[in-house]
Parts: C-alpha cells; structure tokens; sequence
C-alpha cells in the first residue's frame, strides 16, 4: 500500500504541502558575528539579512561599503585588535566583522528540478571547515542547493561562513530530521538520489544521465550510512586512477559537482 504523504514528509511535525508552495523557518537566534570580507560583502547583498551592525578596521573599508551598499548598515569604527575581541581566537577577519539577523533555511519543495539540476545531500558531516567548503562548491557549480540533517550538521556559525566565502548567502540549504524520508520525498518529486561511495562497481560519470539528481556524500569517517544508501536510487564512485582511494569530503563534493555539470547527449 502507497505510503501516505504524511508518512513521507521529511519535516517532524509539519503539514505537507503543494510542490512550490514557498514557506520558510528560521534558524535558532544566536548572537553570532561573520567575519572575512568575502562573508561579508555576501551577506550584506543578502536582502535577507535585516538590519546588519557592522565593526570596521578603517576608513578606507567604510569607504568601500558605502559606495557598494550605500548607509544601509550601522557601522562603527574600531582597530583590529578590538575586532579580534569579540570574535573566536584566531579568526582572520581581514578589518570587518558583521552581526545580523541569521539566515533561514529553505524547504525540500522549494528545490525546483530540471535537466542537469543537483541537489548535494550530506550524511552527518559534521565538520564546519568542509560544509563552509561544500557550500563554496555548490555555488561556483550552480547547485540547486544543499541539504543536511538537523542534528548532525554544524550551524551558520561565523567559521561555517568564513570558510564558505559568501556562498553561505548564495546557496539554499535544508535542514531535515530524517535523510531516508527526504530522499523519498525528493524521489516522489523527481529528483534521482545517486550515493557516493567506494565500494561501487559503477563511476559516477556512468551513472548520471544529465536528469535531476541527489548526490549524496557520507561522512569521512563513516562514509554513507547503510539506511541512506539504501534509499539512493544508484551507488557510484568517483573513479581514482591514481590508486589512492581517499579524498576529503569537501574535495570529493567538488569533483562529482564538476562530473554532474559536465554536459551529456
């Protein structure tokens, strides 16, 4: 018997509703700053972020905000140690630093698909430098967008969006409960879940046929989790000729986008 649509929503607690149908939720409020000028700058073309605090270095970056984003932002003027301050130890926050209102996080049916459209999905990987890197991929390949799980991903954290350069504001992204039920509702919607993994006798570029599709990426240590690779309509692997058989998730998300991207008949 068919599964009900409540039965397949990826989302605890929620009501389905029509594909395109356009609802977001925020984000726990936290009192958190970006830092780094590419984090920034991205965040202040973000029309999502409201009412952005700004500290600054000197003069000459005032200078440049304003004539890129006009006085849309309070700013105040302080040296770099006293940014330092109120930053985590050893951030490089190149003169600027910024507090504003945290972004939202997209829903699975706002993700539309078409030829050649990607979804990268990312099974508990936890470590905030390779989602931040992740995410810079996932922009610089057009990515449709990014999803994770709710309780083993990092937060939008100033280090998350420092090592995104930016394209923490660029790229939707999806927090979900349960990875196994999103993978079905996306397949329901159309979308074609293909897992990474090793131990596939099938390579990646064989596998995709230009349809949209789901990659999804485990964890470095563990790699996919057997429940979600069982819910993946495809295994494949990312072919090394080189004989060495590891790559760092962030790395192996760059190179199956790039394959993803690449044009087929």
């Amino acid at each position: 018997m068919a599964s009900s649509p409540e039965r397949n929503d990826a989302r605890r607690g929620r009501k389905p509703r029509a594909h395109g149908h356009f609802s977001r939720r925020p984000e726990p409020v936290a009192d958190d700053w970006l830092w780094g000028w590419h984090a920034v700058e991205a965040a202040l073309a973000n029309p999502r972020r409201a009412d952005p605090e700004l500290i600054v270095a000197t003069p000459e970056r005032i200078k440049q905000i304003e004539a890129k984003f006009g006085r849309q932002a309070a700013m105040q003027q302080a040296d770099n140690q006293q940014i330092a301050q109120r930053l985590p130890q050893g951030a490089v926050h190149q003169g600027v630093a910024m507090r504003g209102a945290v972004l939202e996080e997209a829903d699975l049916a706002d993700f539309a698909g078409g030829p050649g459209a990607v979804i990268l999905m990312l099974d508990q990987v936890t470590d905030p430098q390779n989602v931040g890197a992740i995410l810079r991929s996932a922009a610089a390949f057009g990515a449709v967008g990014v999803v994770l799980q709710d309780r083993h991903a990092p937060r939008f954290t100033g280090a998350l969006a420092k090592a995104a350069a930016g394209a923490l504001d660029k790229i939707a992204v999806a927090r979900v409960v349960n990875l196994s039920r999103a993978l079905d509702e996306l397949t329901d919607a159309g979308w074609r879940a293909v897992g990474l993994t090793g131990d596939s006798d099938r390579d990646l570029g064989d596998v995709l046929d230009g349809a949209p599709v789901v990659l999804v990426l485990g964890s470095e240590g563990e790699g996919l989790r057997r429940l979600v690779a069982e819910h993946c309509d495809e295994l494949a692997r990312i072919p090394m000729p080189g004989g060495f058989e590891s790559l760092n998730v962030s790395a192996a998300a760059a190179v199956a986008l790039y394959e993803a991207a690449r044009p087929r008949p």
